[in-house]
């Protein structure tokens, strides 16, 4: 009798893109089989405005990635961001009642109490990343299991969202006939997929820049300490150049990908650019320069926008990995640039590791979410038979 294999599936059901990435998973390594992309479609803004053609939009993937890698999906891990991603710190306290030695299922109960935030009736809890534990009033033990005390309390960072668009997009999942493993925070799963544990631990911040919305988390050592989102993302650059050339999105959106970067001085500014022109206009022409002025300005705000972030979270001089880049956003020539300019930090793309057989033409920032969505489902499958008890202990087992 032929074993069935073990697939891990990631679907990153963007606003400008649905993407889907299928792997098997092979004793500890996890091997690409196959990949489906087509536009996204019912989005408006980042957020859910039509389920059914969403759900389209899923099942094209999922069975472009089936025809690909040869196999059958049932199930998907699924991306969660956008603009109502929302994160904050939370701490739950354990007392004990007498001193006793700390055990792994106290350290559970800790983090599920931590868990135990009141939403309003418009959030619900995506996922809990435990940050260290306080015994007995000692603060900063990443794991205190073996010791002694009659007090423990968990220091969480818990991310929330739209409990609205959870569920659509949860039950947009389950109309293309596939169910949901877990649904994780984005900029998280690029994380995962593109930052290695030992450069994480000496403080990095991964921001993933989508078509509609910007997305970012920032570790200090092995802990995440902030989760959010930007008010200004790739979508913003196009109509910008939209709006400064007097043509329509699509135009943009071709200007910017052929001849756009996002500094000045990385390109020969003074070249001449064909803006296109209305039927029955004469043809217009500007530099280049022109262009870039205007993705630019953007850029210096976005990249101003994430520095309030950084030094909200006490770490504008803890960055020593600098800053990575993901999404499709992050593919505009002298993104990196400008980040090291405004951030005083080193910068480069976020690019999947750790996946075998992955494909070089998919080894761009684009490709970084749906990647880390299929490697969180293989630590799921590899990790199945562990009972879990709350969010948040699954991101203890899965540091």
């Amino acid at each position: 009798m032929a074993i069935k294999a073990r697939l891990a599936v990631g679907l990153d059901a963007g606003s400008s893109k649905t993407r889907c990435v299928v792997c098997v998973v092979e004793d500890s390594r996890i091997r690409f089989l196959g990949a489906g992309e087509v536009p996204s479609r019912g989005w408006v803004k980042s957020r859910v405005k039509d389920q059914p053609l969403m759900s389209e939009s899923i099942r094209l993937a999922a069975r472009e990635a089936e025809r690909n890698a040869q196999v059958s999906l049932e199930a998907v891990v699924v991306g969660m961001g956008g603009t109502a991603i929302s994160g904050s710190n939370a701490m739950g306290r354990y007392e004990f009642g007498r001193p006793r030695e700390v055990e792994q299922s106290d350290m559970g109960y800790a983090v599920e109490l931590a868990c135990r935030v009141q939403l309003e009736n418009d959030r619900t809890l995506l996922q809990v990343f435990p940050q260290d534990f306080t015994v007995d009033g000692r603060a900063g033990f990443r794991n205190p299991k073996g010791m002694k005390c009659s007090r423990l309390e968990s220091n969480v960072h818990v991310v929330t969202t739209s409990a609205y668009d959870h569920q659509s997009l949860v039950s947009a999942v389950h109309q293309a006939h596939l169910a949901v493993e877990e649904t994780v925070y984005e900029a998280m799963a690029s994380a995962y997929a593109s930052i290695l544990p030992e450069d994480r631990s000496k403080g990095v911040a991964l921001i993933d820049i989508g078509a509609d919305s910007t997305d970012m988390v920032i570790y200090d050592g092995e802990a995440m300490v902030q989760a959010s989102s930007l008010p200004v993302s790739a979508d913003h650059f196009t109509r910008d150049v939209a709006y400064g050339f007097a043509i329509g999105y699509e135009e943009a959106l071709k200007l910017k990908e052929e001849y756009g970067c996002a500094i000045l001085g990385l390109t020969a500014d003074n070249t001449l650019i064909e803006i296109p022109s209305a039927a029955g206009r004469p043809q217009r022409e500007a530099t280049r320069r022109q262009l870039n002025e205007i993705l630019e300005a953007r850029a210096e705000e976005m990249f101003l926008y994430i520095r309030k972030e950084i030094e909200q979270a006490g770490m504008e001089r803890s960055l020593m990995e600098g800053v990575i880049l993901s999404g499709g956003g992050a593919m505009l020539n002298g993104m990196c640039d400008m980040a090291e300019r405004v951030l005083n930090c080193p910068a480069h793309n976020g690019l999947a590791i750790g996946i075998q057989d992955w494909p070089e033409e998919l080894d761009v920032p684009a490709w970084t979410t749906a990647a880390g969505l299929a490697m969180y489902s293989g630590r799921l499958k590899q990790h199945k038979d562990q009972r879990r008890k709350s969010p948040g202990l699954l991101s203890l087992v899965m540091r």
